[in-house]
């Protein structure tokens, strides 16, 4: 790893959210000087401000990345050396529902960014996208397998991952792509309904309620600790390797989302109600080949689930349940899973 020695700036969007804190807390480290300015670009829509570290190499800037006159203003007040892109909508499921939304938020607030970044001569543009982008591929999803997104969710992170190569051969805009998987852990926003199922099953258990399940909850999915993703998203730019590669980053480890409830109710000490709800549109199995990341990065032992829930489950019982969010701007109600539909039909007549 070749940390620079002179002082840079770090742009983290979505750096109030889950990922985004944990690796503004992963540069904070890496700035051994304490000389770095670390400038976070969150709207608040699914982060907190209790997620920042309180440091004064730290500015919080309240906005979001589908502003481009805010964003021009950012990178022209401020010599911006490398950008961590965080900032999403990160809801797979719904996103079939929110498509405007979707495309908004996660490819023209993307594409807000790649514009400044490449007018500013930025030094490396670190982009998270999803495994999302592969689909229902081959088992498990290696970066050699071509992509093919099935939610919008999946479509849009595709889409930024061509425009970064696009901008990248054309204007030298050097970037990092990482594609990470089912990630928890502390700072994450256990009130939203609609996506992380780990932060899910927590507030549930905490609110004596039972846990959503869609279909028989025999899908297969790697959750991943933020502990093992958050270094190697932080340390991107100072990996000469990791110059215009994409890389999987997260668990080796698959298990179904019955077993997820299980280990999540044996951290909070409970039994678990299970409600089974009908099958809904999404990939059944989904894991990945991380081999290429391990390689470069070396990255040391992952942390096993139960380790690994055990910790989220001490800070979410400190920061007790959060209220359940509702996004009632859904754009197309055909097929909507019935239990979100009739959360909006209870949040439209709340006294029927």
């Amino acid at each position: 790893m070749n940390l620079p020695t002179e002082s840079v700036t770090c742009l983290v969007t979505g750096g109030a959210g889950f990922i985004g804190a944990h690796v503004v807390r992963e540069l904070l480290s890496l700035d051994a000087n304490h000389a770095w300015e670390i400038v976070v670009l969150d709207d608040l829509s699914g982060g907190f401000l209790d997620n920042l570290p309180d440091d004064k190499r730290v500015h919080f800037v309240n906005g979001s990345v589908t502003d481009s006159a805010l964003v021009d203003r950012l990178f022209a007040e401020r010599k911006i050396d490398y950008v961590y892109h965080l900032a999403a909508y990160a809801a797979e499921g719904l996103s079939h529902f929110i498509r405007r939304f979707n495309y908004t938020n996660n490819l023209i607030g993307s594409v807000n960014l790649i514009n400044a970044s490449v007018r500013h001569e930025v030094q490396r543009f670190v982009f998270t996208s999803s495994i999302a982008v592969y689909g229902a591929a081959q088992l498990p999803m290696a970066e050699s397998t071509k992509p093919h997104p099935e939610d919008p969710y999946g479509i849009s992170k595709y889409a930024v991952e061509l425009d970064l190569e696009a901008a990248q051969r054309l204007f030298g805009l050097d970037y990092t792509i990482f594609r990470p998987h089912n990630v928890y852990g502390p700072y994450q926003n256990i009130g939203d309904r609609y996506r992380n199922v780990v932060g899910i099953f927590m507030n549930r258990l905490m609110c004596n309620e039972p846990l959503p399940v869609f279909g028989d909850g025999e899908q297969k999915r790697a959750f991943t600790d933020i502990r093992d993703v958050a270094p190697g998203i932080a340390r991107a730019p100072f990996v000469r390797a990791s110059r215009n590669e994409v890389f999987n980053i997260g668990s080796d480890v698959a298990v179904t989302v019955n077993q997820l409830a299980a280990a999540v109710a044996t951290a909070f000490d409970a039994q678990p109600l299970l409600d089974y709800l009908p099958a809904r549109e999404e990939v059944v199995f989904a894991w990945a080949d991380h081999s290429k990341f391990q390689s470069v990065f070396q990255p040391g032992p992952e942390h096993s689930l139960t380790d690994g829930i055990t910790h989220m489950a001490e800070w979410a019982k400190a920061v007790g349940p959060r209220s359940s969010t509702l996004f009632s701007d859904v754009e197309v109600m055909r097929q909507l899973p019935a239990s979100w539909a009739a959360a909006l039909k209870q949040n439209d007549n709340p006294s029927a």
